[in-house]
């Protein structure tokens, strides 16, 4: 990866797709992503800073996380160029900031979405621009476009939280919602658990020396070395089995059945028996299905929850607490529906 960079670097290999750009527009100059890097990173040290320091955050932290965010831009966008799936950088950046900031959530979720979110919008920005760069879209109108759709996002964004904190009652309160709410945030719930996890008790109390679970760390070494065999046989992705079970929390098993059943359908028997079809095809079909999730969801709004029709019960959407098949708990205190209470 390192030598292809240099060589390209070198040889400023152009395409034909480069060479019509260049032809026909003037290029973005490079002092407007300075100015913008610079104004965005003085805003988000104004953010932690101000506001009587309420995000716990130091500016070195913003600083370093950002430099986080910056070093594995590259290698990860090297990850989804291949296999379109990014490992994120949550865990490092909990572990880290845990490390030198322990006690400190607050400090923690804000070290973790400046390091995680920036490369994550790093790599959507990039993939945004190569879209354009192919539909031979004016590269400073591309520019404009992301910026300003990045300020009507985060208005929008802001004043949805807002609104939804204040028309819906007991919001992400899972005790006091019925079964059927929509509103349990389960997302959310991950994120302040790891903020309990990594910044409140911190990681030292889980996985230092004097710990049950201080053999985990050898994983980080193991993660580095692992994918080295696997490259010489030319068949495996290590990075891409890691990260396929990167979002198990909050997805349950009926999405990874899902994703599997379609993924085996499209990706072995149509690519073996009509791999015409799947060259030509797979691509506006892999949109067309992310399309389809985003109108059901309109559709469902606006069909049964608009209406507070719910309680819709079907074998794939019931996720349950325990294991039927455990049996019933036996350590006192611990209530299970259809068994009996342990003395």
């Amino acid at each position: 990866m390192w030598r292809s960079t240099k060589e390209y670097a070198r040889l400023k290999i152009e395409d034909v797709h480069t060479r019509l750009m260049k032809r026909n527009y003037e290029p973005v100059p490079q002092w407007w992503f300075y100015l913008l890097l610079i104004v965005v990173t003085g805003l988000s040290i104004f953010t932690c800073m101000g506001f009587d320091r309420q995000l716990q955050l130091p500016w070195w932290g913003v600083l370093f996380s950002c430099a986080i965010a910056l070093f594995f831009t590259l290698p990860i966008g090297v990850i989804l160029a291949t296999t379109n799936q990014a490992p994120g950088l949550n865990v490092i950046t909990e572990y880290i900031i845990g490390l030198i900031l322990p006690g400190k959530p607050l400090a923690n979720v804000t070290f973790k979405t400046f390091g995680t979110i920036s490369m994550a919008q790093a790599l959507t920005l990039l993939s945004d621009l190569n879209l354009g760069h192919y539909m031979k879209i004016p590269p400073k109108a591309m520019f404009v476009t992301q910026l300003a759709g990045t300020m009507i996002a985060a208005v929008v964004c802001f004043g949805t939280a807002w609104l939804l904190l204040e028309s819906v009652e007991h919001i992400c309160d899972t005790n006091n919602l019925p079964p059927e709410s929509p509103w349990t945030c389960p997302n959310d719930d991950v994120f302040y658990n790891a903020s309990i996890i990594w910044g409140l008790v911190d990681p030292m109390r889980m996985f230092g020396k004097l710990v049950y679970y201080s053999a985990i760390n050898f994983f980080f070494l193991i993660g580095l070395l692992l994918p080295i065999p696997f490259w010489f046989l030319s068949n495996i992705h290590i990075p891409l089995i890691v990260s396929g079970a990167g979002g198990i929390p909050p997805a349950h098993t009926v999405n990874y059945i899902t994703w599997g059943a379609v993924g085996i359908f499209f990706n072995y028997y149509i690519y073996k028996w009509y791999k015409n079809w799947w060259a030509r095809h797979t691509c506006v079909m892999s949109a067309a299905l992310d399309a389809g999730v985003a109108f059901m969801g309109v559709l469902l709004f606006f069909a049964l929850q608009f209406y507070d029709i719910g309680g819709i019960q079907w074998w794939g959407g019931v996720v349950d607490d325990y294991c039927p098949l455990a049996g019933c708990p036996t350590a006192p205190g611990v209530v299970i529906p259809g068994c009996s209470t342990p003395e």
